[in-house]
């Protein structure tokens, strides 16, 4: 074990004891909160994934480990996953947005408790692919990704009431991008394009990378971790909060399902 990997998994006595940043509730009114799917703390998926990108989000701290234990690429793996490392470990369901007016953070803690009773946990077949110019984990075959799909209709149509809908010029920008007009239409209604038919779930694993040989080589890398930590336990949520603008989003909250599959 590296001591990269041991300050990951453990660090010293300062860290272990630390409140996670996300924990504090004094954000600027620019905070911006997601509802995320992210592994439990205690399991392999967490560690393997926050180690790989360089950050853990509900701990909040960074750590690279030697890049001899990883895959040879063009470049240094800090250098290819700089974009996700900011968002940390996860797969979105509901995209960052801010509370609408009169919502405290505590009423979206008391939703997500309360939303997160109604739900059955189950695990999750995954598989690495390149997905446009980037890599990710997505659910391995149609079935896991209508289940994906459901869980983030689900997810956005309960907690549409706490969202504050985007601002003008923010959705001028958004509407100006290359969209279908399916994905406008959405825009406009909720906020955001890749919700309900047009979503896909995907916990993204680098930048996007002009070369298609770190793109095979990562795919490949992370097919064997697939095959030895076995399928995604989807068993909770993860309120990750932006405190301000471009800072790193950090776990706030994890709320269990009420139940998971075959116990």
């Amino acid at each position: 074990m590296s001591a990269a990997r041991a300050d990951m998994q453990g660090g010293d006595a300062a860290t272990d004891a630390a409140t996670p940043t996300g924990s504090a509730t004094n954000w600027s009114a620019a905070a911006r909160f997601a509802i995320y799917y992210a592994p439990p703390r205690a399991s392999g998926w967490w560690d393997a994934g926050s180690a790989w990108l360089g950050r853990d989000a509900e701990r909040a701290f960074s750590a690279h480990e030697a890049d001899a234990e990883y895959p040879l690429l063009s470049r240094a793996r800090a250098e290819l996953t700089h974009a996700p490392r900011r968002y940390g470990w996860h797969g979105t369901l509901v995209a960052p947005f801010r509370l609408a007016d009169g919502v405290r953070p505590a009423d979206l803690v008391d939703a997500a408790q309360r939303w997160a009773q109604t739900r059955t946990g189950f695990a999750l077949p995954v598989e690495a692919a390149t997905l446009g110019n980037f890599v990710a984990l997505r659910p391995a075959g149609a079935e896991a990704d209508a289940r994906m799909r459901e869980l983030a209709a689900d997810a956005l149509r309960r907690f549409a009431p706490l969202r504050a809908a985007p601002a003008a010029a923010d959705l001028e920008r958004r509407l100006a991008a290359p969209l279908t007009e399916r994905q406008r239409a959405l825009l406009v209604e909720w906020g955001y394009p890749y919700v309900f038919d047009e979503f896909r779930f995907h916990m993204t694993l680098s930048n996007s990378l002009d070369s298609a040989q770190d793109r095979e080589t990562i795919v490949a890398w992370w097919h064997r971790q697939v095959q030895r930590l076995g399928p995604l336990p989807v068993d909770g949520i993860a309120l990750f909060v932006e405190p301000a603008p471009g800072e790193p989003f950090v776990v706030w909250q994890r709320c269990v399902f009420k139940s998971v599959e075959g116990r």
